[in-house]
């Protein structure tokens, strides 16, 4: 009998401005932003300073979540949605 080979995971593709929110993510900001998934704005979680990724959009966060990268939470008011990387299944 042969034994079948597992397909290779091919990670999604993900846009430049997708991998730089990602890493930042990763670095201790955390993304938040407007109801509609609009303005995005990353905030250090330690000192509270805050960035507007220039070339990060509403797209941008709708691919990510679609792709299943992040996940919303609350955000620090009623009106923000904050965004969290998804943990992986290990």
């Amino acid at each position: 009998m042969a034994k079948k080979k597992k397909a290779p995971k091919i990670a999604p593709k993900v846009s430049e401005a997708e991998q730089d929110l990602l890493a930042h993510m990763s670095d201790g900001y955390q993304l938040e932003t407007d109801l509609l998934g609009g303005n995005p704005v990353l905030r250090n979680l330690k000192n509270d300073e805050a960035i507007r990724p220039l070339s990060a959009n509403r797209n941008s966060i709708k691919a990510l979540q679609e792709r299943g990268l992040i996940t919303p939470s609350k955000g620090r008011d009623p009106l923000t949605i904050s965004w969290r990387l998804k943990k992986t299944a290990k």
